[in-house]
């Protein structure tokens, strides 16, 4: 099993990095969380993978951190839910606030991602709601396993903002980085006022 990739980034696209180790070139799958941390290209870099093996060829996967390729392999084990399908809920929520989407069973943020219907979103947060709740991932900033309560505050703010017509990942990206306990009214203004410097 390849375990991780250190090498000079040599090419990358929407959903797919080249990393050159030793003068080879290993082209791997990667979700968009994961290709917006990646630095220029002809930069080292060291990303975790994960091999997958088909009758017909080897598929690589390469993840940003741990915590992106612990929570990819969690969704594979949901029946339907291959790598492919992983890596658009992966590019669509961050691993993160996949982990809040599951705990608050909120269906419809998981479902945005390509290829992921609602009923495909019910199972994952049927079967996976009991594995990711024991804490057994801790969500980015936070020192305990997020509550359901604080949760459903962020996936609210998340949908409003998405409402308003910032995308998925803009929005995700503004809300992860204010304070998960503060009213879901706080963190849309706060929210709105991150997106706003941006443009």
């Amino acid at each position: 099993m390849i375990h991780s990739l250190n090498g000079k980034l040599i090419y990358t696209d929407l959903n797919c990095v080249v990393i050159e180790c030793g003068g080879v070139g290993f082209s791997c799958f990667a979700s968009a969380n994961t290709i917006t941390k990646l630095p220029q290209v002809n930069n080292n870099i060291m990303l975790y993978t994960y091999l997958n093996v088909k009758e017909d060829a080897l598929d690589l996967y390469a993840f940003i951190d741990l915590e992106e390729l612990k929570i990819f392999k969690t969704l594979i084990t949901v029946s339907g839910v291959g790598p492919k399908i992983a890596l658009s809920i992966l590019s669509e929520l961050s691993p993160d606030k996949l982990v809040s989407a599951i705990i608050s069973a909120n269906t419809k943020a998981i479902s945005n991602a390509s290829g992921v219907g609602a009923k495909m979103a019910q199972r994952i947060c049927l079967e996976l709601k009991d594995k990711v709740g024991k804490g057994s991932f801790e969500i980015v900033g936070q020192d305990v396993p997020i509550s359901t309560a604080q949760s459903q505050n962020i996936s609210d703010a998340i949908e409003a903002l998405t409402s308003l017509g910032y995308t998925q990942n803009e929005a995700s990206s503004a809300i992860s980085k204010l304070d998960g306990t503060l009213p879901v009214e706080q963190l849309i203004k706060q929210g709105l006022i991150m997106l706003a410097k941006k443009l």
